[in-house]
């Protein structure tokens, strides 16, 4: 989901990869669902792993879940480095509509944070 609502938020602006230390292997239906919800389509995103993206240049690491900021590796070029930590939607409890509310509300949390990021990342360009 943080893919997602990061590349909507800050369109061609930014370079926008997600990968994960334990990648599930797919992308969650209820995250899929929860983001077509808000017009965002990440029904062809795919699970990765980060250790592809080791061999090319990283400026920003932001890490959204658990531990992820401590399993997370420096990458080549990497500059800055941000943690939020939203709870996993994927380990919801309950029926499926019960699981959904979770799902939209930490997409909630990550398109407050991550649009005021993608803004914030904009005005700083305009500086330079």
């Amino acid at each position: 989901m943080a893919e997602g609502i990061l590349r909507h938020a800050a369109g061609d602006f930014l370079d926008v990869q997600s990968a994960g230390s334990k990648p599930a292997g797919y992308v969650h239906p209820l995250a899929i669902k929860a983001l077509a919800e808000i017009g965002i389509d990440i029904s062809a995103h795919r699970s990765k792993h980060m250790d592809e993206f080791l061999v090319r240049d990283v400026e920003t690491v932001v890490t959204v879940c658990g531990n992820a900021d401590q399993a997370c590796p420096m990458f080549p070029g990497q500059v800055n480095r941000y943690h939020w930590g939203f709870d996993d939607p994927a380990h919801a409890e309950g029926d499926e509509s019960q699981q959904l509310q979770v799902f939209r509300r930490v997409r909630d949390e990550i398109r407050r944070v991550f649009e005021a990021y993608a803004a914030g990342r904009r005005d700083q360009a305009k500086c330079f």
